[in-house]
């Protein structure tokens, strides 16, 4: 589902030229965009790591996007599988061999990592660097579960049984040649995560684990100012990529992000024109920044587009599947039989979100998301459960705490409130709820305290393998909290994984991503909840903006024109 509110059209070419409005000096293009202007928005997480292996939330891969740039990358406004870096690339008949063409014509970032401070040419020896670094058991590297049981030799090298991954090969320096172990059409769509993005080696050498707070990347921003209160990124002015009138890219001169106190903070930012974008916006809450309508009569609301789609991310709770209290699966089952979740969105959300009644995975193109048999809402079948594992009545259980990564007051605060509420009403369970940051939240899963959280997972590209790659045994690890948390382990569930993996029938292929949704569901791993609609709203200044429904964000081509 996608609803525009406003769409925009483009006025005739314009020769470069300049505006001298009032006190602001703006730079006209063709095609009527205009250079310059800072473009704000806030985010209700910290951002401490820009390390693109590192960057595991949405939150921070916001700003690594713009920063870092892989071979491929998801259009922001198809999400179709488009070139990058790499200007075009081939895949071999049984598609075990991906052979890709890189520009010649980019370069790393302006860093003092670089002879005189000046960005290098990027060619296809710095992938071959960043992708077997992907591939590593470096602390530093998070992302190795997307790589090491794909590319032949990944795991060699991942156990240090070898000096280099056998199947990434450098041809000459814009030819790259990646070679899996078995047939994998859709590894494209992979590569297109932004943890997979290239960055100079000269940059580990000199900054080492801090490079997380000196990101070098090829993208059309750079970093500029990271601290307790904000990220600010500046334009960088040796980006290779133009618009479709030639123009080069990026238009604006700065990206600030600040942090949010709360919901409310953030809306009254937007509202007093602080800020140019609010992002997740509650449906309850459009109304306080729209204004009555004696303001709008007047003139004081605030100019703004409001945009609606279905988002592929959901939001579910874990458990620690390997923890005294969540090891008998009648329990993980009587959690999610008991509590109702259409009537926790109707009342306590507002009617924000649709209750996930099928499988793990949302709908995705092509996927048959309605053949997975979800969990209904049946107390009596939730109370037996409890009864069967050795708590009838809840008694004995012990009260868990509950993690919830948000802020006091906010969607997420309520969600965690209804469904403690409905533990305590149908099976007699205490919930203890403890608002932290995401950070603070996979410290504690880590270290084992946390065997009962709230979590949030956005497709990084748009198939059912992102989501199903959270319950893969092998993805287990423990430097990643991220990727099966649960440290769940499914001998039948990893061999319908891998086949689907293999697969080249793209029907069969969702046949068996559909077996391993619903052996999820059958064995409760997890509490899916809802998926929400990706509700935004950005001040009619801002143009060209465009959202997605895995809700990347690509601020190279937006730029600026007041509203007069």
């Amino acid at each position: 589902m996608t609803r525009k509110i406003i769409l925009f059209t483009l006025t005739a070419l314009l020769l470069l030229s300049c505006d001298t409005t009032g006190d602001k000096n703006i730079v006209k293009a063709k095609g009527g965009v205009r250079y310059g202007g800072t473009f704000r928005f806030m985010s209700s997480e910290k951002v401490t790591n820009l390390f693109p292996l590192e960057t595991t939330n949405i939150y921070a891969n916001r700003v690594a996007s713009q920063i870092f740039e892989g071979l491929l990358k998801i259009d922001p406004a198809s999400t179709d599988l488009v070139p990058s870096i790499a200007k075009e690339y081939s895949i071999n008949d049984n598609a075990t061999e991906f052979t890709f063409i890189l520009r010649d014509d980019v370069f790393f970032q302006d860093d003092a990592c670089f002879t005189n401070g000046k960005g290098r040419k990027v060619t296809a020896s710095d992938f071959k660097y960043s992708l077997e670094f992907a591939c590593s058991n470096n602390p530093m590297n998070q992302m190795s579960h997307l790589l090491i049981d794909k590319i032949k030799g990944a795991k060699e090298f991942y156990d240090g049984k070898s000096k280099n991954v056998e199947g990434i090969v450098v041809k000459d320096d814009y030819t790259l040649v990646i070679q899996l172990e078995s047939a994998f059409s859709g590894f494209g769509k992979v590569l297109s995560h932004v943890g997979l993005s290239v960055f100079p080696k000269e940059a580990v050498d000199k900054y080492g684990d801090q490079i997380r707070i000196h990101p070098v990347g090829t993208g059309a921003f750079k970093l500029d100012k990271m601290d307790d209160t904000q990220i600010v990124l500046v334009k960088n002015n040796h980006y290779y990529k133009k618009d479709e009138f030639g123009n080069p890219l990026p238009f604006l001169d700065n990206i600030v992000m600040t942090y949010s106190q709360n919901k409310t903070d953030e809306l009254l930012s937007f509202r007093a024109e602080k800020i140019d974008l609010v992002l997740d916006i509650p449906v309850e809450e459009v109304k306080n920044v729209l204004g009555s309508l004696t303001e709008a009569k007047d003139g004081k609301n605030v100019k703004h587009i409001v945009d609606s789609k279905t988002s592929m991310s959901l939001t579910y709770y874990g458990f620690a599947n390997e923890s005294k209290e969540f090891s008998d699966i009648r329990v993980r089952k009587a959690f999610n039989y008991a509590i109702d979740r259409q009537t926790i969105i109707e009342s306590w959300l507002e009617g924000e979100g649709w209750p996930i009644t099928n499988g793990f995975v949302p709908k995705i193109e092509g996927y048959p998301y309605e053949n997975v048999k979800g969990f209904d809402f049946n107390i009596a079948k939730a109370k037996q459960l409890m009864s069967e594992a050795g708590y009838p009545d809840g008694r004995g259980f012990p009260t868990i705490t509950l993690y919830v990564n948000a802020l006091e007051g906010s969607a997420e605060d309520k969600l965690a409130n209804a469904v403690k509420k409905s533990l305590k009403e149908n099976l007699n369970v205490n919930i203890d709820i403890k608002l932290v940051s995401i950070d603070d939240r996979e410290k504690a899963i880590a270290e084992g305290t946390a065997i009962f959280w709230r979590a949030g997972w956005i497709a990084d590209y748009p198939s059912p393998s992102n989501f199903l790659s959270l319950f893969y045994s092998k993805n287990i690890s423990e430097h990643n909290t991220t990727i099966n948390p649960f440290k769940y382990k499914n001998e039948t569930f990893d061999k319908y994984y891998e086949e689907a993996l293999q697969e080249p029938n793209r029907e069969e292929r969702m046949k068996l991503f559909v077996k391993c949704d619903q052996i999820i569901i059958d064995d409760a791993v997890v509490m899916p909840i809802l998926i929400k609609d990706y509700i935004t709203m950005v001040n009619l200044r801002v143009r060209k903006f465009v959202t997605n429904e895995i809700e990347t964000l690509d601020f190279s081509s937006i730029y600026i024109k007041e509203v007069e």
